[in-house]
């Protein structure tokens, strides 16, 4: 069973999950430009067939790609930790499962917004979210706004 999230407790979790996104961005950028810089290798490689490849270099490239790799997974791992779900890492989309009218819906939050201010259901992914307003709010897991 998954962890469901008041909005509370999402919106306490923000900073953390916001900082962990930013780092696997950071991450996955390192390893595209590593994973290109292999892909080159390989291409010179097979053209060249060996000769005159500078072997540490590869080596030492091959290894930058499998560190940022492990540490990307880590870091979307940590994410998953804290009970909430990477939907799109280009667009820093973070899912938080929780209740409303007893069926489990997301409350949907994007890098760059101030807070949570979306929901939508499990099947509708970004494109069906809705504002979360005060029906919500109501029947959200018993929470009443000020």
């Amino acid at each position: 069973m998954s962890r469901h999230f008041t909005l509370i407790e999402a919106e306490q979790l923000l900073p953390a999950v916001e900082a962990d996104i930013r780092e696997a961005i950071a991450l996955k950028s390192q390893f595209e430009e590593a994973e290109a810089e292999w892909q080159h290798f390989s291409r010179r490689i097979m053209l060249m067939g060996g000769v005159a490849v500078d072997h540490s270099r590869i080596m030492d490239q091959k290894n930058q790609r499998e560190s940022c790799a492990l540490r990307l997974k880590e870091t979307i791992e940590k994410i998953h930790e804290h009970g909430c779900l990477v939907k799109d890492l280009d667009m820093g989309l973070i899912d938080f499962p929780t209740l409303f009218h007893g069926e489990e819906v997301y409350l949907c939050w994007k890098l760059g917004e101030s807070g949570i201010r979306f929901w939508h259901g499990v099947h509708e992914g970004f494109g069906g979210r809705k504002p979360i307003d005060r029906e919500f709010l109501e029947h959200h897991q018993g929470e009443i706004p000020n």
